[in-house]
């Protein structure tokens, strides 16, 4: 289990990221494309940067994989996941809608995760155990009676391949009409556990996208699964469910199918 120490470190974390961030936001940055097509800036590196230097200070038996610098120490049983900045794309926007991910992975399963919007100064934070909180006020996933009712999100529909794009559609066609809100990336999880958003659909995901997610949703009452239902860990194919209310997540695998 995640200790208390663990969680204040996590936020630690947090701080220094966003310290990196805010002066950058909105600002004057270098921006460049990296071999995959995403974008990657000069925040996004500061901000790796910085939480990296902390955990080399302060735990330096554990790994870390981080989006921007590569993996150390891979064989260790704890890692520290990492992404600076999940929403790039949002960042050179200058919309506030991004967030920096910090999960600890154990044996291959992500047991504490930190969202941390910087600019809005918001932070939904989990561990296994412990229920989740926004600003250290403990939220929840709000109930969702039939999936007709529901609000979907997904970052962008051009992520999704031709398969999934189908898959995404039978969903889609399933949940209530005008109730899909796109953009968002990591942040859409966070609004799912303080019961504003109902379902979260995506492919294409890497683990230092998702892993910090799921003890937030799940710490708030909601779940996290594979598009066949099954638990997310290190080795999840990318393709990513997350439900405010679990009782429903059938309906999404059959509006799937």
């Amino acid at each position: 289990m995640p200790s208390a120490a663990d969680l204040a470190l996590a936020n630690r974390l947090a701080d220094a990221a966003g310290a990196a961030i805010r002066p950058l936001f909105r600002g004057a940055w270098s921006e460049e494309r990296k071999p995959d097509r995403s974008y990657v800036t000069e925040a996004d590196r500061a901000a790796e940067a910085a939480m990296r230097a902390i955990l080399e200070a302060e735990r330096p038996g554990d790994g870390i994989v981080g989006e921007e610098y590569g993996a150390v120490r891979e064989g260790a049983a704890r890692q520290w996941v990492l992404d600076p900045i999940d929403g790039t794309t949002s960042f050179i926007a200058g919309r506030p809608i991004f967030g920096t991910l910090i999960a600890l992975v154990r044996d291959g399963w992500p047991v504490l995760g930190v969202i941390d919007q910087p600019i809005l100064k918001e932070r939904w934070a989990g561990r296994v155990g412990e229920p989740t909180t926004f600003n250290a006020k403990p939220v929840r996933t709000r109930p969702c009676p039939e999936l007709a009712d529901a609000v979907l999100a997904s970052t962008s529909p051009n992520l999704f391949g031709e398969v999934d794009a189908d898959a995404f559609m039978g969903l889609a066609k399933g949940v209530a009409e005008r109730k899909i809100v796109w953009g968002g990336d990591c942040y859409s999880y966070g609004l799912l556990a303080s019961g504003h958003i109902d379902v979260v659909c995506e492919a294409g995901l890497k683990l230092h996208d998702y892993a910090a997610l799921v003890p937030v949703v799940e710490g708030a009452g909601g779940t996290m699964s594979d598009w066949q239902g099954h638990p997310l860990d290190a080795g999840s194919d990318g393709r990513v469910l997350a439900l405010g209310d679990p009782a429903r997540l059938e309906d999404v695998l059959e509006a799937m199918s």
